[in-house]
């Protein structure tokens, strides 16, 4: 992924106003923030628990989402995977995130979710950049590159429902 300014995340935004999108907290470490290795930008907002965001090329233009989740932590037994990167991890390591849909449907109340990482390093998991708790990554016999393929086409058909 290429580096991305608070110009382009903050004009990227489908499915809130354009105004929310002003407003929404960015992530203090952009330019620290290892680009090569990452098919999107993914942070939480610090200031709202329940609230994550999301940035990704799609379909040629650059595509950002405001996320849900519930605060609720789960029992650290319980195992949960990732929709997009098949990472498991225990507890609250992953978490049910629900974006509202664009346009007419979005104003309506509707909404799609997925399971992600709640710490939305699905990218860097699939890389080996950083690990999950032991058991978390599965071996596979897919080259890293037809997992992140695997991972981006996971994306892709996400977004392409909102």
């Amino acid at each position: 992924m290429k580096a991305l300014t608070e110009t382009d995340i903050r004009s990227s935004f489908i499915n809130c106003s354009k105004g929310e999108a002003a407003r929404l907290p960015m992530p203090r470490d952009l330019a620290e923030r290892p680009w090569e290795d990452l098919d999107f930008l993914g942070w939480r907002d610090l200031s709202a628990p329940d609230r994550s965001y999301l940035v990704t090329e799609h379909e040629d233009r650059l595509v950002g989402i405001t996320l849900r989740f519930p605060s609720v932590k789960r029992g650290f037994l319980h195992r949960s995977m990732c929709t997009l990167c098949l990472t498991t991890h225990p507890g609250s390591g992953v978490s049910l995130m629900t974006a509202r849909k664009s346009g007419k449907e979005g104003r309506e109340g509707n909404s799609v979710g997925i399971y992600l990482c709640t710490d939305m390093a699905c990218s860097l998991y699939v890389r080996g950049k950083k690990q999950p708790e032991p058991g978390g990554r599965f071996e596979e016999s897919l080259t890293v590159e037809q997992q992140v393929d695997r991972m981006t086409g996971n994306l892709a058909g996400f977004l392409a429902k909102l």
